[in-house]
């Protein structure tokens, strides 16, 4: 081993110009195989060289460990210097936001329902009694009607905040021509404690479709459409009966869990499932409601939670994550 070659390498590692982090690996990789393959040399070398050797080997390896400490200072000093810098010369550049995930959402099904042929239609967050409950077939006694569960407007029970978009439903098939298929997305309002789970407002989605022979096929269909869009082919789907006043017969609609793939988790309850939206064919009583002749017509109603959907997608855990105010949260997406 020669030692004026390791006071050489010591030398010129003093002298080496780093300028940025790119140069900064290259050094340490260059130098680091140098002082492994002279302290791979080292085991060839007599007692009294390793001795005499070792000693310049432990100034060659403090070299590239001062020049590595004393550039890394240097180059974050540099990068300081220029993130603290502001030109207040330069024209204002007004921030510029990110998509809300529930407005990323609802155009990403806006853009799948128009390839079905529904069309986009939108409605009044204040509604009456009768679009909101009767029409729908809510009976007079029905729990959704209490000060619990529904904000009236003013103390009285003529007007309330609409407790789900299928009030927009109503609205449609009094004022249009058959057939129609139709779906609309908004805002409702409930009178529930505010919860990682629950919101005493929330958006929905809600579609419905009325043609002659219009049938449990054809909503089947839309549910495997709007699951395959939003989640990818690899995902199941099942459907159980249920119960709601303005469809007969009544479903709820289950994908497998996105999360453990149906292996069991806390977020599916260990079922493998879970629940996405509910829907079935229209009852015979809100087309007669609307004035629609439901022994010539039929048709299918559907509708969920536009936060639910979103909590499944990108995987968020508390409900009222999508209405804070803060732009952090929004830079995720």
């Amino acid at each position: 081993m020669d030692l004026s070659e390791v006071n050489l390498l010591i030398n010129e590692i003093k002298n080496t110009e780093i300028d940025g982090d790119e140069s900064l690996q290259v050094f340490k990789k260059k130098y680091n195989d140098i002082l492994k393959k002279k302290l791979y040399d080292l085991k060839n070398l007599d007692p009294e060289e390793k001795k005499e050797y070792g000693v310049f080997i432990n100034k060659l390896k403090n070299a590239i460990d001062t020049k590595y400490k004393e550039s890394v200072q240097k180059i974050n000093s540099v990068k300081k210097i220029k993130t603290d810098f502001f030109d207040y010369s330069l024209p204002y550049v007004p921030f510029v936001g990110e998509l809300h995930p529930l407005t990323v959402l609802r155009n990403k099904l806006f853009s799948i329902f128009k390839k079905l042929g529904f069309d986009i239609v939108d409605g009044c967050e204040v509604e009456d009694d009768w679009h909101n409950f009767t029409a729908l077939n809510f009976l007079q006694d029905h729990p959704a009607r209490d000060m619990q569960d529904t904000f009236f407007i003013n103390n009285s029970k003529k007007n309330v905040l609409r407790t789900h978009t299928t009030s927009v439903q109503a609205q449609i098939l009094e004022k249009y021509e058959l057939p129609l298929r139709a779906i609309t997305i908004g805002r409702v309002y409930r009178n529930e404690t505010v919860s990682a789970r629950s919101n005493c407002f929330f958006t929905q989605f809600d579609g419905f479709y009325v043609d002659k022979k219009v049938s449990f096929l054809d909503l089947q269909y839309v549910f495997s459409e709007i699951i395959k869009n939003l989640f990818g082919n690899d995902i199941k789907m099942r459907i159980r009966p249920s119960y709601f006043p303005f469809t007969s017969p009544s479903v709820e609609v289950d994908i497998s869990c996105t999360v453990c793939s149906q292996k069991g988790c806390p977020i599916c309850k260990n079922s493998g499932w879970l629940e996405v939206w509910g829907g079935g064919l229209i009852h015979e009583n809100v087309l007669k409601n609307c004035k629609v002749d439901h022994k010539i017509y039929s048709g299918f109603a559907f509708g969920g939670g536009l936060e639910r959907l979103a909590m499944l997608i990108y995987r968020i855990n508390d409900l009222r994550m999508f209405a804070i105010n803060d732009v952090r949260f929004l830079s995720f997406f």
